[in-house]
């Protein structure tokens, strides 16, 4: 080592990151904004039968805690979330509702079917299919129960 060499510093972390908290009444104004009724009720109210106190966990410590945080929008959130989900493959049903979460809260068609297709060559051709599948199941679902995502231009409408 050179003795005359600066010593290099250690960076402070961002100032911005801070704990997440753990708000349950933040968590369910989350889970209400971000899913819809049929989802939240056909998902926590089982979910707690069957293993009583998670459901109320994850709206604690995962809508009300980590989504909480400051350092990403909730969009930014959203789209980490479809890749995270399709990457890992044999998670449909969460993937679906993330699809219809996404289109909740303002991504387009054309958006959500972007994340899959740009995460083929880094997951694998076969894991971006299988979620392209489940985003053509959303989308149809959506069709039909007549409350299609807006398109890209954010007119609104079926069609993109």
């Amino acid at each position: 080592m050179n003795p005359t060499a600066p010593t290099p510093t250690r960076q402070p972390h961002d100032a911005g990151l801070v704990p997440a908290p753990f708000d349950r009444a933040a968590g369910h104004a989350l889970l209400a904004e971000l899913a819809g009724e049929r989802t939240r009720s056909g998902t926590l109210g089982p979910l707690d039968e069957l293993a009583p106190g998670f459901a109320d966990w994850i709206v604690t410590a995962l809508f009300g805690g980590t989504y909480q945080r400051p350092g990403l929008a909730l969009r930014d959130r959203q789209v980490a979330n479809l890749a995270a989900l399709a990457a890992l493959g044999g998670v449909e049903p969460q993937l679906a509702d993330h699809v219809r979460n996404s289109l909740r809260i303002g991504l387009t068609r054309t958006e959500v079917t972007e994340v899959l297709v740009h995460l083929a060559p880094y997951v694998g051709v076969p894991k971006a299919l299988a979620g392209l599948r489940v985003v053509a199941a959303v989308f149809a679902e959506a069709d039909e129960e007549g409350a299609a995502a807006p398109e890209a231009s954010g007119t609104g409408g079926a069609a993109e």
